[in-house]
């Protein structure tokens, strides 16, 4: 080689590096841009940028390596699996190395744990979800690979390959978009920005770009943005994604009535500490479960497809979404021996829940173990909860149990006014219809509030005069006698039996039964309230500690149900009528309940209609987003469209595929059918003679010259006889130039023998070629023109069979 040679050479191998390194960083980009879909779904940029970044540098740096034939194939498998096995899960799950650097056999099992359930944890889990439970490996996952298939094609030196770089890059788009959120982050801004560095780096690849016009470029870009981000605003702006789809294995409808345990609380630690709450706001109460169903029986929650969202619990992640405007606060709950429960205790409206310890009580020294991470960073399960933001009530399926530890950061919304609830109307909401309510529910409730103005004034009139008329008593040893229940019976005996007597199980259920004879939404809730001896919410249960902490404690005998009404513009107020607990029953005196007959009889409701389900409750429950059936009927039909439409939509490449070998095996169909079935008998013999040839085309073989010739070639190609071949061509030759007529028995005879030899020179081939010749469109114009002869008509010739052995 002359040194010029050499000097050029270097000079192109210089260019070619110069346009893979560009190539690949363009890449980079691009994936990026993709991945940006998940911001929103980890809540901050440095989070995912974290993970995603490095991510798809490894990827696109073991991709360039591609281009030293040294490092190719074997090597880069080596270092994808060593990113993917031991850099990725010390980035995702950094707590569990050592000196965040140094994997530990923690963080490697965990790391190949969550490579595949990260993307289940994405779509199962309400964001932002922040590190927890090692989410971090989907994005880590999606940009090291993609990216890595994406560079192999663009560091090609051939620029049609380069192109196909643009599928990976789609399949990043589309993963990320069906994992994120339906809003996206930044999406308009990050699809034109991705679509414009696409078709500039397209268009220098493929050597299209002219340089010396770019203001005409500049033009057409900007025209193509234009356009596009217009376009976008023409159609709705809605994105479905996985989470939108996929219903959570939790059935809050399964579990027993939480109301139905109230009075075991009281009865086995009435005065035994069950949960304390470090830096509460005085006076606030905690709930622990919510329900708006009453079948007759209990009141439970919800499952009806019209009710208000009571059973959307849903698993959330480091911080919980909420609309409600009030104070902030953080407090940390810590559980006692003797709370055992699926639901968990929280406070107003919660924005996050961090678990820190899990261990045993001991007596009443407690031993909280609060060196564990922050919750689901461990990657056990046991701290999983779900979440409702409409009830504000939270469902652990493993159970609390003692020692739990965790910490609530959420917003107290300010109590509305006494005047502001009088003034308030009811809100329009629907709920199940309350099954097999007593009487003696509706004759007291319009008794008691039928002719009040608005929703608000009624409700603070049954809450009053059940407080008022009532007593109290839990029916345990030594108190005055009092069922437990708050079933139908149980309420029935309270409003129209001989003693008004019981404590808030009774009282919440009858109040809440009367709110909706009334048309006022309703619910029952059950929690626990800081009271003094009377039963009222206090200041005073509230302890300062150290000059700066507080410190609440709840006992059992602190476990109370109460009502919730919703109103016009205050939401869900709550309501309290309950006795006071120190107005015990005494014989002497009289406990009879109100009589509505005694009572000023109130004209008929001034509210709304009300709002209520026609039918029971029946099916599912509507879990994270899924609205439950209102007829089981339908619920076969709902599953199977579900299915189907998913079959549908997430094997649509397939179903491309299918589609098209369909078309194109219907089209050969079709010509073929049309050769043998239209034309006349001579013309239909020597398209027989074409689907011969046009198979043996199709599946590679050459076939020129005459008929014979052809015949000959084919029988030698595909080993098949080439005795029925050249017979097939001698009578196609003298159909077409004898002059003679051929009967349309002879063609239709003719046709038979074809399709036997056709299916003869098909069984002769590889499977595989056997598929390529089906599916060939090679050579499909020889049946679609249908290239016959002409034969001419002789009066001498009387027609007859078509005679053997005569070619042309």
């Amino acid at each position: 080689m002359t040194r010029g040679n050499l000097l050029q050479g270097r000079s192109l191998g210089g260019q070619l590096w110069s346009r893979q390194c560009i190539s690949i960083v363009v890449i980079s980009v691009l994936m990026l841009l993709a991945q940006a879909n998940l911001i929103d779904v980890y809540g901050s940029v440095i989070i995912w940028a974290t993970a995603a970044v490095p991510a798809t540098i490894i990827g696109a740096v073991i991709a360039l390596m591609g281009t030293q034939p040294a490092l190719r194939l074997w090597w880069q498998l080596v270092f994808l699996a060593f990113a993917q096995c031991i850099i990725g899960p010390v980035i995702a799950l950094n707590e569990t190395t050592i000196s965040h650097v140094l994997p530990t056999i923690r963080t490697l099992s965990m790391g190949w744990q969550t490579t595949f359930g990260s993307f289940k944890y994405l779509i199962s889990v309400t964001p932002p979800l922040g590190t927890s439970d090692g989410c971090l490996m989907a994005v880590w996952t999606i940009g090291l690979w993609l990216t890595f298939l994406a560079g192999i094609f663009a560091v090609d030196s051939n620029a049609a390959i380069t192109s196909l770089s643009c599928l990976p890059y789609a399949a990043a788009v589309a993963v990320c978009a069906l994992l994120g959120t339906d809003t996206g982050w930044q999406r308009a801004a990050c699809g034109i920005a991705a679509a414009i560095i696409l078709m500039v780096w397209l268009s220098w690849r493929l050597d299209l770009l002219e340089w010396g016009r770019w203001i005409c470029a500049i033009v057409i870009l900007a025209l193509a943005a234009g356009l596009a981000f217009g376009g976008t605003l023409l159609v709705a702006q809605h994105r479905a994604t996985l989470r939108d789809h996929y219903d959570p294995p939790l059935s809050p409808y399964d579990y027993t009535s939480p109301l139905s345990g109230m009075r075991s609380y009281i009865k086995n630690h009435k005065n035994d500490v069950l949960l304390s709450a470090e830096n509460l706001p005085s006076g606030t109460p905690v709930r622990l479960a919510v329900m708006d169903r009453f079948d007759g029986t209990v009141w439970n929650l919800s499952d009806s497809s019209e009710a208000s969202s009571s059973s959307n619990y849903e698993r959330v992640g480091t911080a919980i979404p909420t609309d409600d405007k009030g104070s902030r606060f953080k407090t940390t709950f810590t559980v006692h021996q003797g709370l055992s429960d699926t639901w968990l205790p929280l406070a107003g409206a919660a924005t996050s829940v961090a678990f820190t310890g899990n261990a045993k009580d001991s007596g009443d020294d407690q031993q909280s173990d609060k060196t564990s991470s922050a919750r689901n960073t461990t990657g056990s399960d046991s701290n999983v909860f779900y979440y409702n933001t409409d009830t504000d009530s939270a469902i652990i399926p493993t159970g609390t149990r003692g020692g739990m530890t965790y910490i609530e950061s959420g917003i107290l919304v300010k109590k509305p006014s006494d005047q502001q609830i009088s003034r308030a109307k009811a809100a329009r909401i629907s709920q199940p219809q309350a099954q097999d309510v007593p009487d003696s529910v509706s004759k007291l409730a319009t008794a008691i509030a039928g002719g009040k103005s608005s929703g608000g004034a009624a409700a603070t009139a049954l809450a009053q005069t059940l407080k008022d008329s009532g007593w109290f008593s839990h029916g345990l040893q030594g108190d005055y006698p009092s069922d437990a229940g708050h079933g139908n019976y149980r309420v029935n005996k309270l409003l129209a039996g001989t003693a008004m007597v019981g404590d808030s199980e009774q009282y919440a259920s009858a109040m809440a039964l009367m709110a909706r004879e009334l048309g006022l939404p309703s619910r029952v809730v059950l929690g626990f309230l800081p009271k003094d001896e009377n039963g009222n919410i206090t200041d005073a249960r509230t302890k300062t500690t150290d000059g700066k902490n507080t410190i609440t404690e709840f006992t059992g005998n602190d476990v109370t149900a109460w009502v919730e009404i919703k109103l016009q513009g205050l939401g869900w107020v709550a309501f309290y009528p309950t006795p006071k607990e120190t107005k015990v029953p005494d014989e002497n005196q009289n406990l009879t309940p109100p009589n509505p007959q005694t009572l000023v009889r109130q004209p008929p409701v001034p509210l709304t209609d009300p709002l209520r389900d026609q039918t029971q409750a029946k099916g599912q429950s509507s879990l994270a987003g899924a609205d439950a059936d209102a007829q089981p009927t339908n619920l076969f039909w709902l599953r199977f469209w579900r299915v189907t439409r998913a079959v549908a939509i997430y094997g649509s490449p397939l179903w491309i595929l299918l589609i098209v070998c369909t078309l194109i095996l219907t089209v050969k169909a079709i010509l073929l059918a049309r050769d043998r079935r239209h034309g006349t008998p001579a013309n239909r013999v020597a398209a027989g003679w074409n689907a011969i040839r046009s198979l043996a085309l199709q599946s590679g073989i050459t076939a020129q010259g005459t008929r014979r010739d052809q015949a000959t070639a084919i029988a030698q190609q595909l080993g098949t006889g080439q005795r029925a071949l050249i017979q097939l061509g001698r009578e196609a030759d003298y159909a077409a130039f004898s002059g003679q007529s051929v009967q349309d028995t002879q063609a239709r005879a003719y046709w038979t023998n074809v399709s036997k030899l056709r299916k003869a020179m098909l069984a002769s081939l590889p499977y595989l070629r056997r598929v390529r010749t089906r599916l060939s469109l090679k050579s499909v114009s020889i049946l679609a023109h249908r290239h016959a002869a002409k034969p001419h008509t002789s009066k001498t010739h009387a027609p007859g069979n078509v005679k053997k052995g005569k070619t042309a």
